[in-house]
């Protein structure tokens, strides 16, 4: 079976920084699309260089944790604070999401309303995935594709990163790693239900803010057979926003890993093949 991967970034939009290394990464490396964080400080001027760069395919990121909401508070007072801000507390998100009625008609209305931003700015809609992967959570997977079919949506990312390939990339794996695999079966079940496209694998868990060359390198010697999403949220340099949303991650090494020719090489010396989500 053909070995095809989809390399893409998180965080279109939520800094220049980020936007330059999303742009540059394109244009003279491997990765092929990004997922745009709608209403993030810096997402006009992502909209404004993807607009300026159609091969550039872009998706929606969509954020229900630690980030800016698109509705106002009024709006949605269960699920951000007065500046209409998510949290950071991921599990409490999660039950409540799960047991209160009116969490979840406020949350369908906020994805709705982050598909029609995305349908405003007049872009493609490649794909949709969720900042911290919060459509793992049953609730907001099933209507991040019911809602999102609405928009146009044709494919979602599986974060099923296969703990088998990690231990062969010399990392150690747990129960904890077989769970969350597992536990991915669920959204890949709702996807297909929906008749959207998905990958088979994706990287970028384990190693989230540290996908560097030398990473890259030993995942091109184990990549598995099918479609792998490798994920990444590259700078081009620090700045303050990511210093402290992010302190441990490594951004600017992630870009230069994008940009290394010895990465592309490696990959393709293996005929694998770099695609997009356009393409499945």
């Amino acid at each position: 079976m053909m070995r095809r991967i989809i390399v893409s970034a998180d965080d279109f939009g939520l800094t220049s920084t980020v936007n330059e290394a999303v742009l540059d990464a394109h244009r003279n490396g491997i990765l092929s699309t990004c997922s745009l964080m709608v209403a993030a400080p810096a997402a006009a001027e992502a909209v404004a260089m993807a607009r300026a760069t159609p091969s550039l395919r872009v998706g929606l990121h969509l954020v229900l944790v630690e980030g800016d909401a698109v509705l106002p508070h009024a709006r949605i007072p269960a699920l951000v604070d007065q500046q209409g801000r998510f949290g950071s507390d991921q599990v409490r998100r999660g039950f409540t999401y799960f047991f209160s009625p009116s969490a979840r008609r406020q949350l369908a209305e906020e994805i709705d309303a982050q598909f029609a931003a995305f349908h405003a700015t007049g872009l493609t809609l490649d794909h949709a995935n969720a900042h911290k992967h919060m459509h793992l959570h049953p609730t907001v997977g099933k209507l991040l594709c019911e809602i999102g079919r609405d928009y146009g949506l044709r494919a979602i990312r599986i974060p099923a990163e296969p703990p088998a390939i990690m231990a062969a990339c010399g990392e150690k794996t747990g129960l904890s790693d077989t769970l969350l695999y597992r536990w991915t079966s669920m959204l890949r079940v709702q996807a297909r239900k929906a008749g959207l496209s998905v990958n088979d694998h994706v990287f970028g868990l384990r190693w989230s803010g540290h996908m560097t060359s030398d990473k890259l390198l030993r995942l091109s010697r184990h990549l598995p057979s099918g479609i792998t999403e490798i994920y990444t949220h590259p700078a081009s340099r620090p700045d303050a926003t990511l210093r402290a949303l992010m302190p441990e991650y490594d951004q600017t090494g992630e870009y230069a890993a994008l940009t290394d020719p010895q990465v592309r090489d490696a990959f393709t010396g293996r005929q694998v093949q770099f695609i997009g989500w356009n393409d499945l």
